[in-house]
């Protein structure tokens, strides 16, 4: 029995700052149905607040504890484990981590940071990494769409530090096991009482499969066409608003 809906924001939600066609709608609906709803988003140029924020400016309603980022997954992360950032990370991110120590930094946080993902930023993880620091990584994302076309995500400069150093990077947001579970286990329900929908067919529908979950690829946002074939498995549908008439009429 269906219990929970975990919605991935950009491509399912909102487009270049907007909201998609039927989403805000659809979203009010899945609010009042009775069944639990998370916001989950890899984004590293957004602090968690300012993700809410954006939400609530777009006409959505999330509650503060239906936002999960994969930023606040890691910064979680670095204080239980008592960690010190290297922040290899967008400026506007910054804020998510402004009091944690940093002084002579025994963990590497790699993320979208744009410009900042030049040789000398890298190589400073890197020489970190040598001295035996983790790599902590938002995501591992190959791509990102914005402004109508696709873009180099985090992904590939983490796999580049992969192999550089010989280490294998803990991804702290999707589509890390660990993330999908805090998820799931802040909410209270198991694998296959929650449907995860998204546009990323590896880190969102692939990876939530793996792990027992339902999913949805949406035709919208880094979608290609394809993708479904990849996934015969999971339901495949043209926007978040088609998929919310699909799941209440079966209620």
């Amino acid at each position: 029995m269906l219990k929970a809906v975990l919605l991935d924001i950009s491509g399912v939600l909102t487009e270049d700052g907007e909201a998609l066609p039927g989403a805000v709608e659809a979203v009010a609906r899945l609010q009042s149905s009775g069944l639990a709803l998370r916001f989950l988003t890899n984004t590293s140029r957004k602090t968690s607040a300012a993700m809410r924020d954006e939400l609530q400016r777009l006409g959505f309603a999330p509650a503060p504890e239906q936002v999960f980022t994969a930023p606040g997954a890691i910064r979680r992360y670095l204080e239980r484990s008592g960690l010190r950032p290297y922040l290899l990370i967008h400026e506007r991110l910054e804020p998510e981590f402004a009091d944690l120590p940093r002084e002579n930094p025994n963990a590497v946080v790699l993320g979208d940071a744009e410009q900042r993902l030049d040789y000398a930023h890298l190589d400073e993880a890197f020489q970190l990494l040598q001295e035996g620091a983790p790599l902590l990584a938002v995501g591992s994302n190959r791509y990102f769409r914005q402004a109508g076309g696709l873009h180099l995500d985090a992904g590939p400069f983490v796999r580049a530090l992969e192999y550089a150093a010989g280490i294998e990077a803990k991804v702290l947001g999707k589509p890390s096991s660990d993330f999908f579970h805090a998820v799931l286990d802040e909410i209270g329900v198991s694998p296959e009482e929650a449907l995860m929908v998204g546009d990323d067919v590896e880190c969102d529908v692939v990876a939530a499969l793996e792990l027992g979950l339902q999913a949805c690829l949406i035709r919208s946002g880094k979608y290609r066409e394809g993708d479904e074939a990849r996934v015969p498995q999971a339901r495949c549908e043209a926007s978040l608003a088609e998929l919310v008439d699909a799941l209440l009429e079966a209620r």
